[in-house]
């Protein structure tokens, strides 16, 4: 599966390569001759595209390196840097369009367009339209940043070449010269996509909510184990495209034994894995009383009483021992609660005051996935 989506990547950057060596050539050679800065800047735009896949095949080779002793868990992340860099290409391509449109501004030159400037312009269109759409398409396809970037990009060559198609046209039928102003505007386009990417790119690293249908699938899976009561504290952490280890809390009877839980773990991360291709790698346990009615008459009471503020989420985790006199369970409260902290003791507060005999420990959990 990994060689088959790196080949994938390889193979389609390869092509990417390609299509816009020959797109540097063409526009190159047809913005030195009709003294059209504009289609010089797209060629030299084409060519920080066909940088970006050399970029993407190298960082996709480097992220399917085989794990070692200091990176035990792979290479991926790697892909996550590559996709920045060529995020940054991209900002780069703009703010360049954008600097040579304002040259162009103060430049008394007048390009000269002739019929193989048309032809060549809607032929790159064309080309890079076509490339956008595949590269784009393989890179959501095989989960690929850098794929999907480099699309982008290719879309928005395709623009910034219409941009100098519509002022060529209106150039030889008017003679009014606009490239430098319709120049400008595609690039601040660019520019947009550019910070975009790079938003995506910095997401990806720093690690983000996971996404939801995954998460949900998992949690649903995982409590519908006979044995489980409640799946909560789901953490998927990410090491690269379609790479997720993940930690969870099940709450089980308190009737079952170790064994009898050593089963239920080794069942789950099988599930798990073989459906979603994420390894559990650590399933916490909480006991819930199920033999004590009057103890769940009083988890009831510290339900409603954690329910009755805004901005709770979720209580999960309940256990009272009779015996050490303590009630525990945790907590999730929405981060939209400027002081998460302040709440829980309120909620602590007001248990404590119902309950004195008993010792209340809270949790103060995180909402890491819907």
């Amino acid at each position: 599966m990994k060689a088959n989506r790196e080949s994938t990547v390889v193979r389609t950057s390869i092509i990417s390569i390609l299509a816009n060596i020959i797109l540097v050539a063409f526009k190159a050679a047809v913005g030195f001759m009709s003294n059209s800065i504009a289609i010089i800047t797209d060629a030299v735009n084409n060519l920080s595209d066909a940088l970006s896949s050399i970029i993407t095949i190298i960082g996709t080779k480097l992220a399917g390196r085989e794990p070692d002793k200091n990176h035990p868990f792979g290479h991926g992340r790697i892909e996550y840097v590559t996709s920045l860099t060529v995020s940054a290409i991209v900002l780069y391509a703009g703010f360049t369009a954008l600097i040579e449109s304002g040259k162009k501004l103060f430049s008394s030159e007048t390009p000269d367009y002739t019929a193989i400037t048309i032809i060549i312009l809607v032929a790159g269109i064309i080309v890079k339209f076509i490339l956008g759409l595949y590269v784009k398409k393989v890179g959501k396809k095989v989960h690929s940043d850098s794929l999907v970037a480099s699309g982008t990009d290719a879309f928005n060559d395709a623009l910034l070449s219409i941009s100098v198609l519509a002022s060529a046209i209106i150039y030889m039928i008017w003679q009014i010269d606009l490239e430098a102003y319709v120049g400008a505007l595609v690039s601040l386009y660019i520019i947009k996509a550019g910070i975009d990417l790079i938003r995506k790119s910095i997401n990806d690293i720093l690690g983000v909510r996971a996404e939801s249908t995954l998460s949900r699938r998992i949690k649903k899976e995982v409590a519908k184990d006979p044995d489980v009561e409640g799946a909560y504290d789901l953490i998927l952490t990410d090491y690269g495209p379609d790479k997720y280890l993940a930690s969870i809390h099940i709450e089980v009877p308190d009737t079952l034994t170790v064994a009898d839980v050593d089963k239920i773990s080794r069942r789950l991360t099988k599930t798990i894995l073989s459906k979603y291709g994420v390894l559990l790698h650590t399933i916490g346990v909480y006991s819930i009383n199920t033999k004590d009615k009057s103890i769940i008459k009083i988890q009831q009471s510290i339900h409603d009483i954690v329910f009755s503020h805004k901005g709770v989420l979720e209580m999960h985790g309940f256990y009272l021992n009779k015996s050490d006199k303590t009630i525990t369970f945790d907590v999730v409260i929405d981060f939209a609660v400027k002081d998460r902290g302040k709440l829980c003791k309120q909620i602590y507060d007001e248990i404590q005051s119902k309950y004195p005999d008993y010792t209340t420990h809270i949790t103060l959990d995180v909402d890491a996935n819907d």
